[in-house]
């Protein structure tokens, strides 16, 4: 029989190209079907001209900066995923992991065993040497996730965070934050440890009252396919206030699928569906917008 080309798991078609070029700044080639090269020219057959490539664990970190050394349109970003640090410290006690191929390989890695504070110590060290590479522009996906990790996960992940936000500050990189159900926390912790110069909230999930806090402490948001969702009102409102000097788009493809095509994969060829929507919701149009999240793109990871 033909394939439904409306299918679930089908890609989405090509959108209109835009007519300013923008940067994907985070999404997760290693999760995506067909090659690097299929996937980068592809989106910028539509625009998208430049991609932040982020690694979760320790072999998506490595492979995130190979690629970026081999690709000119790629940049890196290491680190180990709020959810990664539990998994270390504690094994993988009951939904502490991340979901499938949330990580750096194609396939997620099976329950480990617990290697307590000193794996987590050696696995920092390597993100450490990771980060100090040119083509590695961002220390990040870290922060704070306690949508899949319980109490017993939360101090690997603070201790993991800090470290993280130091390591971007000694090497002069963005920050790169993953924050899920655990804002005021994260927040707390930024002021208590010295935010770097350069902060981005990836997959902006606060309100806009949170924007408004952001906004004052000079940190990015940068907003994803969900700002499309019709029960993300929030993230729209959020979007409205946020400073546009403040503002990137993403994909973290190959989830967070924009509306019409929620629910298929994602890549990075789909950022102009995001980009139209939010020039919508900030009234503006698109061009203006492209050229305002190109340009904070590049100054946020300094390419």
């Amino acid at each position: 029989m033909p394939s439904n080309a409306s299918g679930k798991n089908d890609a989405p078609p090509l959108p209109a190209p835009l007519r300013v070029p923008v940067a994907d700044s985070h999404t997760h080639l290693d999760m995506q079907s067909g090659t690097v090269e299929e996937g980068l020219a592809k989106a910028a057959s539509v625009g998208v001209t430049t991609v932040v490539q982020v690694g979760c664990d320790l072999k998506g970190s490595r492979w995130a900066a190979e690629t970026a050394a081999a690709h000119d349109c790629v940049h890196a970003a290491v680190a180990l995923h709020p959810n990664e640090a539990p998994r270390i410290v504690l094994g993988d006690p009951g939904g502490a992991s991340r979901p499938p191929g949330a990580g750096g390989g194609r396939s997620r890695q099976g329950a480990r065993e617990a290697g307590g504070d000193a794996a987590l110590d050696e696995a920092l060290a390597e993100i450490d040497r990771l980060a100090a590479l040119e083509q590695v522009k961002g220390v990040g996906e870290t922060g704070l996730d306690y949508f899949r990790t319980g109490p017993e996960g939360k101090d690997a992940q603070e201790r993991s965070f800090r470290a993280h936000i130091e390591i971007a500050k000694r090497h002069g990189k963005a920050l790169v934050i993953h924050d899920r159900e655990a804002h005021e926390d994260v927040l707390r912790i930024l002021k208590e440890e010295g935010a770097p110069e350069r902060t981005v909230f990836h997959c902006y999930s606060g309100d806009a009252d949170m924007a408004e806090i952001c906004a004052r402490e000079g940190y990015f948001m940068s907003f994803a396919g969900n700002v499309t969702f019709k029960n993300a009102q929030n993230l729209r409102d959020a979007l409205a206030v946020a400073p546009l000097e403040l503002v990137l788009v993403e994909t973290d493809a190959p989830f967070l699928t924009p509306s019409p095509y929620r629910g298929r994969p994602n890549a990075p060829y789909l950022v102009p569906v995001t980009v139209r929507a939010m020039a919508a919701v900030r009234g503006i149009d698109e061009d203006a917008l492209a050229a305002a999240v190109a340009a904070n793109t590049a100054r946020a990871f300094q390419y």
